[in-house]
């Protein structure tokens, strides 16, 4: 397999890819190595939603279009499986995370029949952006090299993270973003957590008054009017994480 090539190929997608078509080369090598013919780098949105979603692929082009067509990329048994996991998975255990339709079943046999055979998925959260993916597919079986998982893994985070570089995905720059209090934080940790501002209150020591006013001077800050507006704008800018309430 060349696994000192294989890692080469790694640090060069990792430090030195300057351009799409030059982070395409270096995707379609490292796949050949790990014994794939074809790769997928997507967010898993439609390409009408702007270009902005990265979508980088050498999938084949009747496949590909038929896909893009069809809208594939919102219902895709591969994405939503992937949104449940964040390991890497063979296509042939995705009945382990998913619920396969009939309509499922029908997509999966429509790709075999354009040659897109056994895949791995490497999933890819990003509070902010929409889920996204990179996937290695190989014309058949899986490879049966012992390394192929994990080499795999690795260098699909490595692609997709080469890609946001290549592609405008986040909003303002840290320095834009703005300040604010700890009390804020908690009070927005709290409301993404589904807390009624007295239960804020109750948590925090202070009362429901003033918790609305963290809340409220929160808003002014970021410039919406809505709490949902306020959490989804924390969460994107690294504010609050997602977590279990």
């Amino acid at each position: 397999m060349g696994i000192e090539r294989i890692i080469t190929q790694f640090r060069r997608v990792v430090e030195n890819t300057q351009s799409t078509e030059a982070l395409r080369t270096a995707v379609e090598d490292v796949s050949a190595w790990l014994g794939f013919r074809h790769f997928a780098i997507t967010h898993h949105v439609r390409t009408s939603h702007g270009t902005r979603a990265i979508r980088l692929h050498n999938y084949p082009e009747r496949w590909a279009d038929y896909y893009e067509r069809e809208g594939l990329g919102l219902i895709d048994p591969v994405h939503r499986a992937s949104h449940l996991t964040a390991e890497g998975f063979w296509w042939s255990n995705m009945q382990n995370l998913i619920r396969l339709s009939a309509r499922d079943q029908e997509i999966m046999a429509l790709g075999r029949q354009q040659g897109i055979g056994e895949g791995f998925t490497i999933p890819v959260h990003i509070p902010g952006e929409a889920c996204g993916t990179c996937t290695f597919v190989g014309e058949g079986d899986r490879p049966d090299h012992p390394m192929t998982e994990i080499l795999a893994q690795a260098t699909g985070i490595a692609a997709f993270g080469a890609a946001r570089r290549l592609w405008p995905i986040r909003g303002r720059p840290v320095h834009l973003r703005p300040a604010l209090t700890a009390r804020q934080i908690e009070c927005i940790d709290l409301v993404a957590r589904g807390k009624t501002d007295w239960e804020i209150g109750q948590i925090l020591g202070i009362s429901e008054e003033t918790v609305a006013s963290h809340v409220r001077q929160a808003c002014e800050r970021y410039g919406v009017n809505k709490r949902t507006s306020l959490v989804f704008l924390a969460l994107v800018d690294g504010v609050i994480m997602l977590s279990h309430p």
